[in-house]
């Protein structure tokens, strides 16, 4: 059994998250540039060297890449052979979360009560976290800060298994389109398939984590996300919904079994700074 300390969660969340909001991941940053290259729309092009702007100013002002820095989700893998000492775990991740965002001076967007009140917490928390326990002594934890602007157009629907990949292909461009320019594109496709209504979700979530160069290992799921790219592409909503080419920069796939009467498929959408860092302890 090895301890890790709940101060040290604390420290490393915090982190992760003024880590995430600052700058981009490299990977990501590079479709950015690399589609200011290519975009054949020419106010699309430069709008995108614009984005690219933005990204090299946060790094020399030592600022958020973007106003709205996030509901903070976080991602831990918790080894089954850890014990964390001195406090408690899920307050370790808040007390992180909230240093990260006074310390940081990123803009806290979380309200206590959803409907009612919607008084604002003041420090971002309490921070949304998933949970799971793996093999061994180690923890690893991905933060990774939700805009509202993108979260709001994403959408989930319950097909029959006598949905064909078509239908889903449908489903997600549909979603896109309907998106606009709101989320602002180019944007990252995260789509969970299978599994029940609330794990769909969460997997379309953990998608927008995966690398930026990430290409499902299941050669007909490969062919899905390239196909949705392509198709996505083809919109002409184009950066920050002003037409072009590039709408997307990505479409990643997560799958898993489901039961045999349903076939879920949800759409999670990140905007063109789908921020997210990981660590390990």
């Amino acid at each position: 059994m090895r301890e890790i300390k709940a101060s040290d969660i604390t420290k490393l969340v915090q982190r992760l998250f003024v880590e995430a909001n600052y700058t981009l991941p490299p990977d990501l940053a590079g479709l950015i540039e690399d589609a200011s290259q290519n975009e054949p729309d020419p106010l699309g092009k430069q709008i995108l060297c614009r984005l690219c702007e933005n990204l090299k100013a946060a790094k020399v002002y030592n600022v958020p890449i973007c106003q709205d820095t996030g509901l903070a989700v976080v991602f831990v893998e918790l080894g089954q052979d850890v014990h964390i000492t001195g406090g408690n775990f899920e307050e370790a991740i808040n007390a992180g979360v909230r240093a990260a965002y006074l310390g940081g001076y990123l803009r806290c967007s979380v309200v206590g009560d959803p409907l009612f009140s919607r008084k604002n917490t003041n420090d971002n928390t309490p921070a949304v976290i998933h949970t799971r326990i793996v093999p061994g002594n180690k923890l690893r934890i991905i933060a990774a800060p939700k805009g509202f602007g993108s979260e709001n157009k994403s959408a989930i629907k319950m097909f029959t298994p006598a949905a064909t990949a078509r239908d889903v292909s449908d489903f997600v461009v549909e979603t896109v389109q309907k998106a606009g320019g709101d989320p602002c594109p180019p944007i990252v496709v995260g789509v969970g398939i299978g599994g029940t209504f609330e794990s769909a979700a969460l997997d379309a979530k953990r998608a927008l984590t995966l690398p930026a160069d990430y290409r499902n290992p299941d050669e007909r799921y490969a062919a899905l996300e390239e196909e949705l790219l392509e198709r996505i592409n083809s919109t002409g909503i184009g950066p920050q919904g002003f037409g072009g080419r590039t709408t997307a920069l990505a479409v990643k796939i997560i799958a898993r079994p489901t039961h045999i009467a349903g076939l879920p498929v949800a759409v999670n959408i990140g905007c063109h700074v789908t921020r997210h860092a990981e660590g390990e302890l």
